[in-house]
C-alpha cells in the first residue's frame, strides 16, 4: 500500500513527508525533526528533477535521505552549540540558586540544624548552626528546597 502510494504521488511523496515532519516539530518541539524534515525537502527537490531517470531509484533516494538527515542533524547541533545566547536572567528556572547571597531574618529558630525563613512570599527550610529567631542570616548555598544559611549578626 505504501509503495503504491509513493509510486502514485511520485516526487511529491518526499514533500508530504517533509510537511508531516515539520508539523510534528511544531507539535512536539525539540529541534530535531526539523533537520529530518529539511533532508526530506532536499530529496523532494532533487526528485522533482530526477524522478524519471534510471539512476534515481528508491534505494538511492533512501540512502540520500539517511545521509542528509544525519548530516543536517549534526550541522544543526553544531550551529546551536556555537550560537548560545547569554541571558540577562541566568537563574530563571533555578529559583534556589538565585537566592544565594541574599539576607533574611529567621522567622523560626534553627534548632538541631533546622529552621525556617520567609523570603518574598515563600517559606524556606534552612539548615545551619543553631540560632534564635530574629537572627540575620545570609544564604550560603541551596540544595533543592533547603537553604544553608550563615549568621551575619542581629
Amino acid at each position: 500500500m505504501i509503495a503504491s502510494l509513493v509510486t502514485d504521488l511520485g516526487p511529491w511523496s518526499w514533500w508530504i513527508l517533509a510537511a508531516v515532519l515539520l508539523a510534528a516539530e511544531l507539535l512536539a518541539p525539540g529541534v530535531f525533526l526539523i533537520w529530518i524534515g529539511a533532508a526530506a525537502l532536499v530529496v523532494g527537490a532533487i526528485s522533482l528533477a530526477l524522478w524519471g531517470t534510471a539512476v534515481w531509484s528508491w534505494h538511492v533516494q533512501l540512502l540520500l535521505f539517511a545521509v542528509l538527515s544525519v548530516a543536517f542533524a549534526l550541522l544543526g547541533r553544531r550551529y546551536y552549540h556555537n550560537n548560545r545566547n547569554s541571558t540577562d536572567e541566568p537563574f530563571l528556572n533555578q529559583r534556589e540558586a538565585s537566592l544565594i547571597g541574599r539576607t533574611a531574618t529567621l522567622e523560626e529558630p534553627i534548632t538541631e540544624g533546622r529552621g525556617r525563613i520567609r523570603l518574598d512570599d515563600t517559606w524556606w527550610s534552612v539548615q545551619g548552626e543553631d540560632m534564635p529567631a530574629g537572627t540575620r542570616v545570609r544564604i550560603a548555598s541551596a540544595h533543592g528546597r533547603t537553604l544553608t544559611v550563615e549568621n551575619i549578626g542581629s
